[in-house]
């Protein structure tokens, strides 16, 4: 596997533009944000069964899924993990209680759609292609390079 620093430099090839760099910003958050949303938005009652104790937080398959997501991050670096986590944890609380006052995926939904409309945005004024249409694990490297970017290097 490719170290942290690889992704994000052939990441960055296609974010040299500083509105699609703001863009980013805005819209790689908000789409893992509303992936999160729409995960948890599947049915979850066997994992209720299966999971000890009451707790909505863990009790989804966005839960389930984030720990996959994480050991991707682990073996990239532990610091990126622990920010990751943070996130993650940040995406489910929230996603968690705007579902106990609107539909959680239709409101995933139309962050989806609108963030997504932002990136492809953000690419046609940066001319060039998103970085995913290269190789998928681009969606994973996005928050991280949001993250660094923001918060300095690992």
């Amino acid at each position: 596997m490719k170290p942290l620093d690889t992704w994000f430099k052939e990441y960055a090839v296609s974010h040299q533009n500083k509105t699609n760099i703001a863009i980013h910003f805005v819209c790689v958050p908000a789409i893992f944000f509303s992936v999160i949303g729409l995960i948890m938005s599947i049915p979850s009652s066997f994992l209720a069964r299966i999971i000890p104790g009451d707790n909505p937080f863990i009790e989804n398959w966005a839960f389930v899924t984030s720990l996959f997501i994480l050991l991707f991050y682990i073996r990239l670096s532990v610091k990126m993990a622990l920010q990751i986590l943070v996130f993650v944890a940040f995406c489910i609380i929230t996603n968690y209680y705007i579902g106990q006052y609107a539909s959680l995926w239709m409101v995933s939904l139309i962050i989806f759609s609108v963030a997504w409309v932002g990136q492809f945005y953000g690419h046609h004024l940066e001319g060039k292609k998103p970085s995913a249409a290269q190789d998928l694990q681009f969606l994973l490297i996005g928050p991280a390079w949001v993250i660094q970017k923001m918060f300095g290097k690992r």
